[in-house]
This record gives C-alpha cells, structure tokens and sequence, in this order.
C-alpha cells in the first residue's frame, strides 16, 4: 500500500463547510482545513475507506494524485504522461475523465479531459469510458492542473435504503450537517412534523445508535489497486449499536410519506427507534418524555404568488409549537425569511445559506422554548 500520505478533498454542499469541518475532525482525521468547495486534510488510502465509511457531510471524497502547471494542451499532455498512473488505477478498469477550467489558458475542458484519458490509455491501457464507475477529476484554475481520483461512485448521500422519496427530498448529506448545527449528536428524542420520506428521523437514529452511513453500499475505492478487502471487512465490520432511551418521531399529513417513511426506516435498520404517524400540523403534540428538538423542511414554493397559503402554514406551526412545545429547540430550512418570521419564533443569527436543489435555504433556528 502506498506509504506517503496525500491530500483527501471531502466535497462540500456550498454553505455546509464549516460543520463538515468539525465533523471530519471529530472523527478523528487531522489536519483539517476548510478550503473552497470543501474540506482537506492529509491521510492514507485507510483513511480514504474510513471517511466514505463513517462521514455524514461530504457528497464525495476525492483522492488528490497530483498537481502541476500547463498552459497549453502539449505541455498537459506531456506531463500527465509522467504521472504513475500504475499507481492510482488499475489496468483492467475502466476509467471515466472529466475536466474544468477556470481562469486558464487551457480553456477547453472536453480537450483537456480527453489528453489525460489518451494519456491514461497509452501508459497503463485502461479502458476509456463514458459509463465507468470509476472517474478521474482534471481541474484547470490560473494554470493550475489538479488530477484525483473519485474514491466514492455515487453520491454519499445515497447511505444504500432509501429506496422512496417523497417531492423534494432533503439530502441525507445536508439533514446530518443541519442537525449537527441544531447540536443534535443523537443524546435527545426528535420531531420532525413535516417527515416526508422520513430523512430527519432516521439520521437522528443513525447518529444516535451509531451507525456509519456507508455501511450498506459499494465504493469506487474498491476498484484502485491499493484496496485491501481484507483490511477493508475489518473496518466495516458491524459493531454493535449504542445504545439508546429515546425515539425518533416523524409525522405527516400524507399517509403514503409516512408508509414510505416507515419502509425506509425499516431498510435502515432503525426501525425500532423511529416512529411515524400521520398527524397535521394542527394536531401536532410533542411526544412522551423529556424535550428535545423540532426540526422540519416546510414547503417554500418557489412560484410566485403561492406564498400565501405557506403563511398560514408557518403561522400555524410556529403557533402550535409555541402552545404546545415548552423546553425544545426548534430548525427550521426554507428558502424565504418571510416563512420563517411567520412562524412568530424567535431566532438565532441566521447560519450562511446552502444551495438545495437550485435554491438557496437558510437554517433558522431557536432556543429552548
């Protein structure tokens, strides 16, 4: 295995940075810096499995092979010749490349993508593929050339159960970071009155009990010449689940969400730790027990003019919460300041926003009520 350590780059939803941050250093990597797009910090291939395996935040992690200057086409050609592509790939894998530029003179993306996938042919002979679960990254900035290697395949927040999803799911990746920054860590019950396919509740049970996200899925790590499936069985390894006093409450107007909720808990293996009901906002109670945090993704439609209805939406809610939810703290993500002063909460300074899905939310949140 290689012995030199490298740079890992944990990709970053825009906005979610800094909890990534304190969640990789939590985990026990060091190092760690915040750098745009994401986080870095140095390791091992080890190191690389581990984070894929048990980090909550990261869309990818990617593996930073090499870095040098080119300001045209020849000179990158030439130079990726020289990197030890025996190295990072194997010969009987296909490989996808793809390439950015920014601020270079190298401004041809599809060319400069294609000089290293000539260059990875003609050394080594892997395969070139559109459909290849394994992709090298070229990044072109001020004339700075960055190759890695994608070590995840699909994006972490595929965890490998979440087979239903309701109408703009929340990403696992972005519902474990918004947790962390309610300081969730899995040690108080939860509510989320709008659950949909159940995402808030079941990264709750997973933090609480334990459990890695990755410990369902495949990697695109499997397919570099330094994996050790030994070594990597060991790391995986089911241990047992901590244990837990609390439940992990979801509940919605749609009977169908909460069905899809309760598959999904299931598949994850969380199941008895969760429960789901289909209740609307006006019924809403807290559960048995002592508080904990509410913590909801309300529609915020995007159209004009369907604002009103949302108002009394978040009017209810914040009205409902205030009555009846004495002692819990309470997130709120939606993409309108408007919605959220409806509520009649009142909150702390607004977190930097992150891009969901084209827009761009907000995580409101309080105080114990």
């Amino acid at each position: 295995m290689t012995s030199a350590p490298f740079d890992i780059f944990l990709v970053a939803t825009p906005g979610l940075e800094i909890p990534m941050a304190e969640e990789a250093r939590e985990a026990g990597f060091s190092g760690v810096q915040v750098i745009d797009g994401g986080v870095a910090f140095q390791g091992h291939w080890s190191d690389v499995w581990r984070a894929n395996l048990v980090l909550r935040g990261p869309t990818r992690i990617l593996a930073r092979l090499a870095a040098f200057r080119a300001v045209h086409l020849a000179q990158l050609d030439k130079r990726a010749r020289k990197l030890d592509w025996a190295g990072f790939l194997r010969a009987d894998m296909p490989v996808h490349v793809e390439a950015s530029c920014k601020r270079s003179r190298i401004y041809h993306a599809g060319a400069a993508a294609q000089r290293v996938a000539r260059a990875i042919s003609d050394t080594i002979g892997a395969p070139i593929s559109d459909d290849a679960g394994l992709r090298v990254m070229v990044r072109i900035e001020d004339d700075l050339v960055t190759i890695s290697v994608d070590t995840t395949g699909p994006s972490l927040h595929k965890r490998g159960f979440k087979e239903a999803v309701s109408k703009a799911p929340m990403r696992e990746t972005m519902a474990a970071m918004f947790l962390r920054q309610c300081g969730f860590s899995g040690d108080e019950p939860l509510l989320d009155p709008m659950c949909g396919s159940g995402t808030f509740a079941i990264e709750a049970a997973e933090i609480a009990l334990g459990l890695p996200p990755g410990r369902e899925r495949g990697f695109a790590f499997e397919q570099l010449p330094d994996f050790d499936p030994a070594a990597w069985a060991s790391l995986r390894a089911p241990a047992p689940p901590r244990a837990t006093s609390f439940l992990f409450h979801g509940s919605d107007r749609d009977p169908g969400a909460i069905r899809m909720a309760e598959d999904n808990a299931r598949r994850a293996s969380v199941d008895a730790v969760t429960r789901f009901q289909t209740c609307s906002i006006e019924d809403l109670t807290p559960p048995e027990g002592r508080p904990g945090l509410v913590i909801v993704n309300p529609p915020y439609g995007a159209r004009i003019g369907s604002k009103g209805p949302l108002i009394g939406l978040h009017r209810t809610l914040g009205n409902v919460l205030k009555a009846r939810f004495q002692g819990w703290r309470v997130g709120i993500v939606t993409a309108d300041r408007q919605l959220a002063q409806a509520t009649g909460l009142v909150f702390e300074p607004v977190l930097p926003s992150v891009l969901h899905g084209g827009i761009r939310v907000a995580l409101y949140r309080t105080s114990p009520l």
